[in-house]
This record gives structure tokens, C-alpha cells and sequence, in this order.
């Protein structure tokens, strides 16, 4: 009897023992998610806008601003056109597009269509690229997107931010036609032009790795993927300047602008090898400011209008 009696008194002591431990191990799970959580939460935190961004960037227009352009493309020096055109904008990140109305879910984004225009001989090329960045500077480009078109065809690119980066891209060359990637989140080259004009000062410096920008993946035919670059940021007097550079690729990319808000691009270089097999060499790319305007440019649609590219210099 007593025998029966300590066995059970020491099964029920295990089974404390294993509810106790049970406890523990669901309390440590939670710790975990809770710890997770309040990382998300710390990275997608809202950074408070400034008086002066909200009235510079929230008066209802756009900023545009138009550059002389020379540019290397298959070996040699084109001249061009290229213009900047940054606008504020609700957006939605689930559909990954520009909200139509007031929604909870809208993202203020703070978005850079970039345009080049320039001729190779007898025939014109024409690119753009998009991105999306959040105003409050706490996460990747929600979105990203690049075409180009010249005579021998067109081609597109889109890189979507969700769980990862989802890449879709489509080209006329059979190497590279129509692809899906999926890659990790890592510095956007694209998205660093947004940063600049919303602060410099939080702009990534040091090693790190970093997928360059749609249009050189695209007209140099390399891998999209993330390659090791040096970022620095350089500040002379009135102007500061921010360059990347991917020893990998031989390749580097300065960004000049202003160092006071609303911190204006007033030019870049771009340092890579241009052309393919003989034709091939290391030349530069430079962009010189002509003009910024800032007007609500899609309700200047008439030939009224025309007269405002006169004061941008196209």
C-alpha cells in the first residue's frame, strides 16, 4: 500500500515538473514572437515629416528638373536629355500601385520617374524608371520599375516589394527574355536617389551589398542581383555628394546635391565600362543641371503648355 502510494506521489510530481517546463518553453515562444513583432514594428515605424518637407513636398505640384546629358553607350559619348520628376503620392501596397482615393492603407510615397533621351547613330533610345519610397523613410521601395525602348525592341522590368523582392522582366534578346526572380532584401540603388531628397544624413555609408540600378542591369546584360559596394557621403561647402561603388562590376555611380533642404540634384557621374568585345572601355556618363520648375504638369496638357519645356530647356 505504502508502495502505491510513493508511486504516485512521484508520477505526480513528474507530471508537475513537465507542466512546469511546458510553461517555460511556451512562455520563451512568446518572448520570441513578441520580440519579433516589436522589431517589425520598430522598422516600419512612421519618422515624423518636417514643416518644411510637408510645405515643400505637399503644395499640390511636382518638382522637375532638367539636365544636359552625356551619355556612353556602346563605346562612346551620346548627347541627351534626362529629367527628374519627384511628386508625392498615396499608394497601395498591397494592389502595388497608385491609390485612386483616400484609403487607411495608403502609403505616402515619395515618387522619382527619371527619363533619358538621347541617339545611338541613325536611331533614338528612350528610358524611364520608377521608383516608389515611403516619405517616412523606414522601409525599401515598395516598388520599382524600368523600360527602355529603342529600333532593335523594348524591354521591361519590375521589381515588387513584398515578403522578398519578386522581379519580373521581360526582354526581345533570347538570353534574357521573359524571367520571374525572387530575391532578399537589400539596398535598392534605385531607391537611393528618394532617400537623398528626404534625408541625407540617414543615407547608408560603409560595405554593403546592393542591387544595382534596373537601367545597368538591363543595357549591360549582367545578373540582377546583389553585389559588394563601398557607399560614401561627402560633404564641400554648399554641395555634398554620394557615391556608390561595385569593384566587382567596375563600376561607380556620384550623385551630387545641394547639403540643405530640399537637398537638389544638381548632377551625377557614372563610371563604367561601355560597349561590348573590342568596342569596350571605361568611359563616363555626366548629367549638368539646366532648370527646376515645380508645377501640377498633369494638367498641363495643351499646346498652350508647350512653352513651359522652353523654360526646362527641351
Amino acid at each position: 500500500m505504502r508502495t502505491l502510494l510513493l508511486t504516485k506521489k512521484i508520477a505526480f510530481l513528474v507530471l508537475i515538473i513537465f507542466s512546469l517546463a511546458a510553461c517555460k518553453e511556451q512562455e520563451n515562444r512568446e518572448k520570441i514572437v513578441v520580440t519579433e513583432n516589436n522589431s517589425e514594428s520598430q522598422e516600419h515605424q512612421k519618422r515624423p515629416l518636417s514643416n518644411n518637407f510637408k510645405k515643400y513636398w505637399y503644395a499640390g505640384d511636382a518638382e522637375i528638373t532638367s539636365y544636359n546629358l552625356q551619355q556612353a553607350r556602346y563605346g562612346e559619348t551620346r548627347d541627351g536629355k534626362a529629367v527628374l520628376i519627384y511628386v508625392t503620392e498615396p499608394f497601395l501596397a498591397q494592389k502595388q500601385v497608385k491609390a485612386d482615393g483616400s484609403n487607411p492603407d495608403n502609403i505616402p510615397v515619395l515618387k522619382l520617374n527619371a527619363t533619358k533621351k538621347y541617339l545611338t547613330g541613325i536611331y533614338p533610345y528612350s528610358i524611364m524608371s520608377s521608383s516608389f519610397y515611403p516619405v517616412h523613410d523606414n522601409q525599401h521601395a515598395i516598388k520599382v520599375s524600368f523600360s527602355a525602348q529603342e529600333w532593335c525592341g523594348q524591354v521591361y522590368a519590375q521589381l515588387n516589394n513584398r515578403d522578398s523582392f519578386q522581379v519580373m522582366s521581360h526582354s526581345y534578346f533570347e538570353s534574357e527574355a521573359d524571367q520571374e526572380l525572387v530575391l532578399e532584401k537589400n539596398i535598392l540603388e534605385n531607391e537611393l536617389w528618394n532617400k537623398i531628397r528626404i534625408d541625407p544624413q540617414n543615407l547608408p555609408t560603409g560595405e554593403f551589398k546592393v542591387i544595382p540600378s534596373l537601367e545597368y542591369i538591363r543595357l549591360s546584360h549582367k545578373e540582377l542581383k546583389p553585389y559588394k559596394a563601398t557607399l560614401t557621403l561627402n560633404s564641400n561647402g554648399e554641395m555634398s555628394s554620394y557615391v556608390i561603388d561595385y569593384p566587382e562590376l567596375q563600376r561607380s555611380l556620384k550623385i551630387t546635391f545641394v547639403n540643405t533642404f530640399p537637398y537638389e540634384i544638381e548632377g551625377w557621374t557614372e563610371t563604367f565600362t561601355s560597349g561590348f568585345g573590342d568596342n569596350a572601355k571605361q568611359l563616363t556618363s555626366s548629367a549638368t543641371k539646366i532648370n527646376t520648375i515645380k508645377t501640377p504638369y498633369w494638367k498641363q496638357n495643351g499646346n498652350k503648355d508647350l512653352s513651359l519645356r522652353d523654360s526646362l530647356g527641351l
